[in-house]
């Protein structure tokens, strides 16, 4: 798992590219939010295209990194969620946790306003 970050205004964007497990993949992108989050980051898309798999390690990671990001005042939204992905999700009833988007400026604009 590799995570890239930009940023666009005021927003973290993170790319993530690879297998995301329990483990050292998923404690990678934690550690990288809670460490923006440290800096002072608030606003959060990640983009998961190029993610092919996700586990139950990966998918709490998730809901625990949205949790710390809202209870700071701060926005997380994914980005080009797999079709794979997005069924995780509905089975999980976390959809309607998630605010997802399919284009980054959707994206941008929902953690803006939210």
């Amino acid at each position: 798992m590799t995570v890239s970050e930009r940023m666009v205004g005021e927003v973290a964007v993170l790319t993530l590219d690879g297998r995301l497990t329990m483990g050292a993949s998923a404690d990678g992108v934690r550690d990288k939010i809670r460490s923006l989050l440290q800096q002072g980051q608030r606003q959060f898309v990640v983009n998961l295209a190029a993610v092919p798999y996700m586990d139950s390690g990966g998918l709490g990671m998730l809901v625990q990194t949205y949790a710390t990001v809202t209870r700071q005042d701060g926005a997380l939204a994914l980005l080009h969620v797999t079709d794979r992905l997005r069924d995780l999700l509905v089975i999980t009833k976390l959809v309607t946790v998630f605010d997802c988007y399919d284009s980054e400026e959707a994206a941008l604009a929902g953690v803006v306003k939210g």
